[in-house]
């Protein structure tokens, strides 16, 4: 059985249901101080057209700033930020310090710009602001069951204090949607199937609709889950064929897929099939990483997920973990030294956030260097994200996020879990 051909409903209209209908679910129409994340958009004054959103105003000043970019130091340096852009940076004594603004005290500590974690599933504004907390001021969505992430893009526009700056993908395109199908009226029709989201027609379907509610990027599969013991991460639930299907649909209305993979030959068909990124990426084999080099795709390996198997309480689990993440950490190293771009995600999921700067070590106990393992959470996944513009460095014209650490990150990643400060669009946070 197919699904019955229909346009999506036009995307201006569904898309206010929507926020309204994920605000609630995220919580975040009491973050906006309003009844819906709709009526907060449209009380709002207009936004700049840079995008950074509403910000503050704020000179931090004495510490050592990093530009990740370029591995330069610049001690006692000063950041100057403005309606949340930054407006200057460098040494204290060339850059103008405005009066009458806050002042933040850096003196003895590290000055960096916000992290960027480009694999995170944020769910309810609780999560949004513990993911800034821990220095994920930017991040890129893994997908939500209920376009959660759209609103949350939403809050992080509104009350960027509250949440990272988003790039949102909807909901799972997965052959079983589950309660998914209860995202949205137009998916429904699904529910049909018996072999559920298989079809071209079902697949086109779900990235029709993801785009009709403003998704920035497509998340799909091509393997089953590691993190659920009944499945088996090595089987395959999509093929090439299907997979060029969905990147199709999305090229279309001009976005990338980020891909679910595990097993060799399910790397190799996600990446072929035209791919933006690929998440997990365990078992991926020197041809596709040959191949992601030649095409530029991007390797989102989300180690602190896989390193976190090893620590639960089912022995399934427990063993994959044990078994998987040194197999991934030298897919990491080969991919680096072979040119292939990374990111880093935590794949935070379920209520627990794990901070950005995990992964960053796990990146560097791969066998990056510490300023490249930094780079996947900052000027690498920042590009990944079309924001290498905006996020990644503390640069004039960038946005105003920063993080205030209390040692070198250079000789300690550590420290990059637990900023001293954290400043989001010019506000801390």
């Amino acid at each position: 059985m197919c699904v019955d051909p229909a346009e999506p409903p036009p995307g201006r209209l569904t898309r206010r249901g929507v926020l309204a209908a994920s605000a609630a679910l995220a919580g975040t129409a009491t973050a906006l101080g309003t009844g819906s994340a709709a009526s907060a958009r449209e009380a709002a004054p207009r936004r700049p057209a840079r995008g950074h959103g509403r910000g503050g105003d704020l000179v931090i000043e004495g510490g050592t700033l990093l530009d990740p970019a370029t591995g330069d130091v610049t001690e006692d340096a000063a950041v100057v930020i403005r309606d949340g852009v930054v407006a200057a940076a460098g040494p204290r004594n060339r850059v103008a310090l405005p009066a009458g603004i806050e002042r933040l005290d850096a003196h003895g500590r590290w000055v960096l710009p916000g992290l960027v974690d480009a694999h995170i599933h944020l769910n309810t504004a609780t999560e949004t602001r513990d993911a800034v907390r821990q220095g994920a001021t930017t991040a890129r969505s893994g997908s939500t069951n209920f376009y959660q992430d759209i609103a949350v893009r939403e809050l992080a526009r509104q009350a960027p204090e509250r949440a990272p700056r988003l790039k949102a993908a909807g909901v799972f395109v997965t052959p079983d949607l589950g309660d998914t199908v209860l995202a949205d009226p137009d998916l429904t029709p699904l529910a049909r199937l018996e072999d559920g989201v298989v079809s071209a027609e079902a697949l086109r379907r779900v990235v029709e609709v993801n785009l009709a509610r403003g998704a920035d990027a497509i998340k799909t599969r091509v393997n089953e889950r590691a993190g659920l013991p009944e499945q088996d991460p090595l089987k395959q639930v999509y093929s090439h064929e299907q997979l060029s299907e969905v990147v199709a649909a999305a090229r279309r209305g001009g976005k990338g897929v980020l891909c679910h993979s595990y097993s060799e030959k399910g790397c190799h068909d996600a990446v072929t099939a035209g791919i933006a990124s690929l998440e997990h990426g365990v078992f991926v084999g020197e041809r596709t990483l040959h191949e992601m080099r030649r095409r530029g795709t991007y390797f989102t390996p989300t180690l602190s997920a896989i390193a976190g198997l090893a620590n639960s309480s089912d022995p399934v689990l427990a063993e994959r973990g044990r078994a998987y993440l040194p197999v991934l950490k030298k897919a990491v190293l080969a991919a680096h030294e072979l040119g292939v771009p990374l990111a880093a995600g935590t794949d935070s999921s379920g209520g627990k956030v794990k901070p950005i700067g995990g992964e960053v070590e796990l990146m560097h106990a791969s066998g990056l260097t510490a300023l490249d393992a930094l780079r996947t959470a900052t000027t690498g996944a920042a590009r990944l994200l079309g924001l290498d513009g905006t996020a990644g460095r503390l640069a004039r014209g960038y946005a105003g996020d920063v993080l205030v650490l209390s040692g070198d990150p250079l000789k300690d990643l550590g420290v990059l879990k637990s900023p001293t400060h954290v400043v989001r669009s010019g506000i801390h946070s």
